[in-house]
Formats: structure tokens, sequence, C-alpha cells
């Protein structure tokens, strides 16, 4: 895979997006990067408004978290759906389709009359987001591979990023003019602005013709695809391990600081802005580290300072060591770490599967917030009476996944991207 090759004043086109202009990779970066964010919040918006639906709604602070974690696996159950579909069929009608049903889901939701109907809303508006993300990302690989692959992903990784850390700003301040209805209201305006932008912005990247490309047209060959790529199943465990412990911290959050250390709602979201710029810092340097060093070894130190952060936020917390400073620092420099890994899982795990995109797409994704869906309750399981039992879970998935990079990817056997 290449950019486009020169022979003489001949100028080859290797992959259709090395024939786009400037202006028009732009616009793909802006509108892939609405849909990619639809996602992430829809998932994180109503973050800060955790304690008041909690009173709201007469419910304990586990069943909130509910809400969250049937949003999360409704998000994993539609990329599964809509990545294999999207290979099938294109990318943009399940696109289309995908989004009006998170338009629906979030009206619904502002209407909910209890938990049990918000939890059943939010899980089939996590099903309506999860198009954008995996689309996004399938029409990326569709026009992209190399280094102008990591160059586009990594605009989109950080967008992906940034999403889940803004999305709680913004819902703080949302909640000073209105409740925890008028964030769901804000959701289906914006799931029904990007179906009106993908309608009239976006053209489609898969042709008929390679839809159903010998040894790659059924489903099933397309999952054999890519389990049976062992750089493939290390990384996508891999990134959801990363994002787990990113979401172990998002969805504890709201109780450790508001309620723990007594942070108003707007200065929590204020902790996420100066948080999110871990996020850029650490997408910017590791997609311009990938152009020259390999992302598996890029990976390699990621890892490990998560879970040396991970441990530090513990070993602070327990000897009551620097109070709240002592759990923001090393938390900053974990986010970080987070925003170095997530463009290099998906270059690793797409590089070398464009005939399978989209169900490569899917799984990333599915693999995820479904992983995520699962760990991050455990925190409000175990308590959110410190930042200890937040910090232990995200120690635990770095170690998972510094093993599973040594152990399953073997990072000296990853082939190198080409220019």
């Amino acid at each position: 895979m290449s950019a486009p090759a020169t022979t003489g004043s001949l100028t080859v086109i290797v992959h259709p997006g090395d024939s786009l202009t400037r202006r028009q990779r732009l616009v793909y970066v802006l509108v892939l990067g609405m849909l990619t964010a639809l996602g992430p919040f829809t998932i994180d918006l109503y973050l800060p408004a955790f304690p008041s639906l909690e009173n709201d709604l007469g419910v304990q602070a586990s069943t909130v978290q509910l809400t969250l974690t049937a949003t999360t696996i409704g998000f994993a159950v539609g990329q599964l759906l809509v990545g294999p579909w999207s290979d099938k069929v294109g990318r943009r009608l399940p696109l289309i389709l995908a989004t009006t049903l998170h338009v629906i889901a979030s009206v619904s939701a502002a209407l909910a009359p209890n938990v049990e109907v918000l939890g059943l809303f939010r899980f089939l508006q996590g099903m309506g987001a999860a198009a954008g993300g995996v689309v996004a990302m399938a029409m990326v690989r569709d026009l992209f591979g190399g280094i102008p692959l990591v160059r586009m992903l990594s605009r989109l990784a950080m967008v992906n990023g940034l999403a889940p850390i803004l999305a709680p700003l913004i819902g703080s301040q949302m909640l000073r003019f209105v409740d925890w209805r008028g964030i769901f209201v804000f959701l289906a305006c914006y799931g029904a602005f990007v179906v009106v932008a993908a309608f009239t912005l976006i053209v489609e990247t898969l042709p008929p013709a390679r839809r159903h490309e010998a040894g790659h047209s059924t489903i099933r060959a397309r999952y054999k695809a890519l389990f049976s790529d062992r750089v493939f199943v290390g990384v996508a465990l891999i990134g959801a391990m990363t994002f787990s412990g990113l979401f172990s911290y998002l969805s504890s959050s709201p109780f450790l600081f508001q309620q723990v250390y007594g942070l108003s709602t707007q200065a929590y979201g204020l902790l996420f802005a100066v948080n999110s710029v871990g996020v850029v810092v650490g997408v910017q340097i590791s997609s311009r580290l990938a152009r020259r060093v390999g992302p598996q070894w890029i990976l390699a130190c990621s890892t490990a300072v998560l879970l040396l952060s991970a441990l530090t936020i513990m070993t602070l917390d327990t000897l009551h060591i620097g109070g709240l400073a002592g759990v923001l620092v090393p938390l900053w420099f974990f986010i970080a770490a987070c925003g170095f890994g997530f463009p290099l899982v998906q270059v690793l795990g797409l590089a070398a599967h464009g005939k399978e995109a989209g169900t490569a797409a899917s799984l990333l994704g599915a693999l995820n917030f479904g992983v995520a869906g699962i760990i991050s309750p455990v925190v409000g399981i175990i308590g959110v009476s410190s930042a200890t039992p937040m910090a232990a879970v995200m120690a635990c998935t770095a170690a998972v996944a510094i093993l599973l990079l040594w152990f399953v990817v073997r990072p000296r056997s990853v082939p190198a991207l080409t220019h």
C-alpha cells in the first residue's frame, strides 16, 4: 500500500483518496469527524447529569451507571451489525438508516418516565450511533493506504479521543440551562444534522464491484480473514483494554470528583477540558512518530505509561499524598497515553484488511465499547469512595494490554507500513 507512485511525468493513483484535493480531504475529515463523534457524544454527554438523574428518578448510582452500560452494549451490537452490512451494500445506506434510528431513540429517551424505559432507549441510541464510527473508519480505509492512512485515521482518532472527554464538559454547561432530558433533545438534533450532512456531502466509497471480491464476499469469509490474523486480534484487544481503562474513569468520575472531591458541575467540566489536551497531545505526537517508528513500538511505550500512571494514582491515593492533584496529574498522563494508542490500534488493525474494512472497523469498535460496558461498572460495584477502585481497574486493563502486545501481537513480527 502506498501513496501515488510517479513514473517519469506520469502519476499513478494507487488508492482513490490519493486523487482528492486538499479541500476535498478537509470536507471528508469534517463530516467523518462529526460521524465519529456521534457515538462518544451519545454515550458521554449526560455524564455530568448522573447525580441529578439519580435524584429525579429515585434510583441508586449503580442503577444510573447501568443506563451507560446499556448504551455501550447497544453501540457494540450496532457496530457488529453495521460493519458487515456496509461491506455488503455500501457505506451510505447503513449510515443513514442507523443514524435515523439514533434520532428517534434520542427523542424517546428524552420522554422516558423511568430508568427502565430510559435504559431501553439508551440501548437503541447506542445501536443507532454505531454507524458513524464504523462507516467513517471503513470509508477512510476505502480511500487510503500506508502512511496516508495513518494521517487520516489519526485525525479521526483525535475526534474519537476528544469527544468522550469534551462531551461531559459540554454537558455540564448545558445543565446550566436545561435538565437531563434537554441533553437527549440536543442529541436528537445533532443526529438529524449528521443524517443531512451524510446525505448531501458523502459519496459512496465502496463501489458494487468491490463488494464481492473473491474470497471476501461472505460474512464468514470476512470474519475468518480477521480472526486468523494474529496482529488484528491482538491490537483489537489492546484497543479494548485501553478504552476500558479510559471508560472506567469516565463512568466513575461524576461521582468521584463531584461527590468525593466536591467539585461543582462546571469545575467538573473544566477538568475534562484540561484532560482533553492530553488526548490532543497523544494523538498528534503518535501520528507523527508513526511515520518514522513502527506503530507497534509506540504502543509498547504508551501501554507502559498507562500502567505506571494508574499505579501512581493508586499509590498516592492510598498513602493520602497530594490530594486531588495526586489524582489529576497522573490521570492526565494516563489519558495522554490513551491518545497515543488510539490511532495506532486503528492503523495496525485496518492496514492489512482493505477488503473487509467495514467488518474490521466494526470489530474494533464493538470490542472497545462492549468490553468497556462490561468492565466500567466494576468501579461502581466496588464503590467510588476514593480514586483507588477506579485506578485499580485502569491498572488491570493496562497490564492486560501489555501482555497482549508482547505475547499476541509480538512487535518484532509486525511488517512495516509502506509510504
